[in-house]
C-alpha cells in the first residue's frame, strides 16, 4: 500500500509536472532576495567587492582566474588589484565617486582593473573595444569619465580621438611600460612599482548600494550605444542569476563573451564572485577551440548568447563531442532547432535560457527546461515584480489603449509587448547623461492613473502551460498585406531548408505598397548551391503568403553585433536595389513557382507596378 504522503506527491506531480522545478526556483529566488535585503540593511552596505574580499580571506589559494596557461588565485587577484588601485591613486588623482573608462580586451587585467576601481570607490565605464572614432568619443562622453585606460593593442584607436580627449582635459593611460605620444601616459610600469598592501575601506566609505558600480553600453542593433547605469544593488541582482540557476562554488565557469557586455561581466564575472567559483577567461569566442578549452580546464558551466550555440552546432562533428564535464549552459537567444541539435550532439547539458536586458527591471528564467521558452509565468515572481503583455500597434509603434486611456492585456496565445512596473524593488536607473532616451523607455498610466512601467521593446506570447516565448523586438516585426510578420519565425523556417545555414529576415519598403515586404539575407551551407525552385517550394509549404520573403540576398557571412545579435539596419537601408547591391539577389515569382534572379529590369518593373509582389 502506498503511504498517503507519497500518494499525495505522486498526484501533485501528475497534475503539476513542473512542481518540483517550480518549488526549487521559488526557493532560490527567495534566498537571493533575502541575501540582497540583508546586504541592503547592513552598515556599511555589503557590495560585490566585499563578497570577493570574503572569498580572498576564506579561500586565498583557490584558483579564481585561468587565462591561457596562467592561473591566478583569489589572493593573487586581490594583490594585483591592490597594486593597480595604489598606482591610480598616486598618478591619476582619482577620488571616491569618479568614473574611469576602460577600453580593454578580455584579459585578467580587465577584471583586476574593475576590482581596483571598486576598492577606491570609483565606477568603471566598459567601452566596446571594437568601436572607433565618433562612436568611441560618444560612448566616452556618455559616462562623464575623467580618465581613460586602454590596452596597448588599442593605442592607435585612442590616438585617433586623442585631440578631442585632450580638449576635455581627460587623462589617458596605456597599459604598457613606455609611450612617446604626447598626451598619453604609460601605466604598466607604474603598477609594477606599486605596493600590493590592502586598500583601506575608508576610501570607499560613502559608497551605497544605489551608487553606480559600472556603466554598460547597450549593444543594440541600430543607433549609437547608450550607457546603462548599473548601481551596486542592480549588479548584485544580475550576479545572483548564477545562484538561481544552481551554479555552485566548485563550478568552473567558461567566459568567452566580451567583458564589456552584461553577459560576460555582470552575469559571468559577477556571478563567479557571488558563488566563489573559478573563471576560465577566453580572449574571444572560438567555435573551433571551444570544446578543447572545456576539456583542458575542466569547465562545468558555459555561457552563450545570440548565435554562438548555432556556431558550435555548425562545427565538423568529432568523436569527442560528448567528452567533457559541462553540466550547464546559461544564456539567451538559442532557437528551438539549435537547442535540439545541441543536446543531441553534445550531451544532456542543462540549458538555462533566460531573458533580461542590461537596463531592464525584469528578467525571466526557463527553469523548467521547456525547449524554446525563456521562462514561465510564476505567481511568486509576478507578485514581486509586476509585469504584463499588452496589445501593441505595429504601425504607430505604441501600445493600444482602451476608451479610458489604459493599456489592454493580450489573451493567452496572443503576442504582446512586455511592460514591467517600475517600483522601489524594480528600479529603472536609466541611461547616463541621456534623460531623453531614459524617458522614452517609460510608459505612464498603463493600468491606472499614476503608474509607471518600463517598456522592454520586446514582444512575447504565453502558451496554455504558461510558458513565455520571445517573439521579436519591436521594429523587427514588419507588417505586410495587413498582417504582422515575425522576422524570427521566418528565419527559423528558412534555416530548416537543407541548403541554408543562417538567415536574417527583415522588412523593406517598396514603392506603391503599404507596409514592408519580407526580405531575407542568407548564407548557404558549405558545398551547397542556392536552389530557387526548392526554396520556393519550402517557403510556400511552411509560410503563409504574406510572410514569404519576396526577396533573397546571398552573402558569405552575416553581420552581427559584438554580442552575436544579427544586424538589420544596414540591410534594411540597402533594400533590394541590384544597382547598389553586388551580392546575388533573387525575387519570388509566383508565375514560374520559383525564385528568379533580380535584374535591373525586374527591379524597375517592380517599381513601375508591372511585376506584382
Amino acid at each position: 500500500m502506498i503511504p498517503i504522503h507519497l500518494h499525495y506527491m505522486t498526484d501533485r506531480l501528475f497534475r503539476y509536472p513542473y512542481f518540483i522545478k517550480e518549488a526549487t526556483y521559488a526557493r532560490r529566488i527567495a534566498i537571493a532576495i533575502y541575501r540582497t535585503t540583508k546586504y541592503l540593511k547592513s552598515k556599511p552596505p555589503y557590495t560585490l567587492l566585499d563578497r570577493f574580499l570574503d572569498s580572498v580571506r576564506k579561500n586565498p589559494r583557490k584558483a579564481f582566474i585561468r587565462f591561457q596557461d596562467e592561473t591566478y588565485s583569489y589572493a593573487q587577484t586581490d594583490k594585483q588589484s591592490n597594486k593597480i588601485a595604489r598606482s591610480l591613486l598616486k598618478h591619476a588623482d582619482l577620488h571616491e565617486g569618479d568614473t574611469v573608462a576602460l577600453l580593454l580586451g578580455n584579459e585578467p587585467v580587465f577584471l583586476w582593473m574593475w576590482l581596483a576601481l571598486a576598492k577606491i570607490g570609483c565606477s568603471a565605464a566598459l567601452l566596446n573595444h571594437n568601436i572607433r572614432s565618433k562612436s568611441l568619443l560618444h560612448c566616452f562622453s556618455c559616462c562623464g569619465a575623467t580618465v581613460l585606460i586602454a590596452g596597448a593593442e588599442l593605442q592607435d584607436a585612442v590616438e585617433e580621438v586623442l585631440p578631442a580627449l585632450r580638449e576635455q582635459g581627460i587623462s589617458v593611460y596605456i597599459l604598457t611600460d613606455h609611450v612617446t605620444t604626447e598626451g598619453l601616459e604609460s601605466l604598466t610600469d607604474k603598477i609594477a612599482q606599486a605596493s600590493d598592501e590592502p586598500i583601506p575601506a575608508d576610501l570607499r566609505a560613502n559608497i551605497t548600494l544605489s551608487s553606480p558600480a559600472v556603466y554598460i553600453y547597450t549593444s543594440g542593433t541600430t543607433g549609437l550605444p547608450k550607457a546603462a547605469v548599473i548601481a551596486q544593488l542592480r549588479l548584485w541582482a544580475i550576479a545572483s542569476l548564477f545562484s538561481i540557476c544552481g551554479v555552485k562554488s566548485d563550478d568552473v565557469v567558461y567566459i568567452c563573451l566580451p567583458l564589456y557586455h552584461s553577459a560576460g561581466f555582470a552575469i559571468g564575472f559577477g556571478g563567479a564572485i557571488e558563488r566563489g567559483a573559478t573563471v576560465v577567461l577566453k580572449s574571444k569566442f572560438s567555435s573551433s577551440q571551444f570544446w578543447d578549452d572545456c576539456r583542458k580546464y575542466n569547465v562545468t558551466v558555459i555561457q552563450y548568447i545570440g548565435e554562438t550555440m548555432r556556431y558550435l552546432c555548425n562545427t565538423p562533428k568529432r568523436v569527442s563531442d560528448q567528452v567533457h564535464n559541462v553540466r550547464m549552459a546559461i544564456g539567451n537567444g538559442i532557437r528551438p532547432e539549435v537547442w535540439r541539435t545541441f543536446i543531441s550532439r553534445f550531451g544532456n547539458i542543462d540549458i538555462k535560457e533566460f531573458y533580461g536586458s542590461t537596463e531592464g527591471t525584469l528578467g525571466f528564467l526557463n527553469y523548467a527546461g521547456k525547449m524554446g521558452a525563456i521562462g514561465r509565468v510564476n505567481f511568486f515572481h509576478k507578485k514581486l515584480y509586476p509585469y504584463a503583455l499588452v496589445k501593441f500597434d505595429q504601425e504607430h509603434d505604441e501600445p493600444v489603449r482602451n476608451a479610458d486611456g489604459f493599456c489592454i492585456e493580450v489573451a493567452k496565445g496572443e503576442t504582446g509587448l512586455l511592460v514591467s512596473k517600475i517600483t522601489q524593488k524594480a528600479q529603472f536607473a536609466g541611461y547616463a547623461r541621456d534623460p531623453k532616451q531614459t524617458e522614452k523607455k517609460k510608459l505612464y498610466n498603463v493600468f491606472e492613473k499614476g503608474d509607471v512601467y518600463f517598456n522592454s521593446g520586446d514582444l512575447f506570447r504565453t502558451d496554455h502551460e504558461n510558458f513565455i516565448y520571445f517573439q521579436d523586438r519591436v521594429g523587427d516585426t514588419f507588417r505586410w498585406k495587413g498582417e504582422n510578420v515575425s522576422t524570427n519565425e521566418v528565419s527559423d523556417i528558412l534555416t530548416m531548408a537543407t541548403s541554408i545555414e543562417e538567415a536574417n529576415t527583415y522588412g523593406v519598403t517598396v514603392s506603391g505598397y503599404e507596409g514592408r515586404t519580407g526580405m531575407a539575407t542568407i548564407i548557404l551551407k558549405k558545398d551547397h548551391q542556392f536552389e530557387p525552385e526548392v526554396i520556393f517550394s519550402h517557403v510556400t509549404t511552411y509560410l503563409p503568403s504574406y510572410a514569404r520573403p519576396r526577396f533573397i540576398r546571398i552573402q558569405d557571412c552575416l553581420a552581427v553585433t559584438c554580442t552575436f545579435k544579427q544586424l538589420k539596419g544596414k540591410l534594411v537601408e540597402e533594400g533590394f536595389n541590384p544597382a547598389v547591391i553586388t551580392d546575388p539577389l533573387f525575387v519570388l515569382d509566383e508565375t514560374v513557382k520559383s525564385y528568379r534572379p533580380l535584374t535591373r529590369d525586374t527591379y524597375q518593373s517592380i517599381l513601375d507596378g508591372r511585376f506584382r509582389l
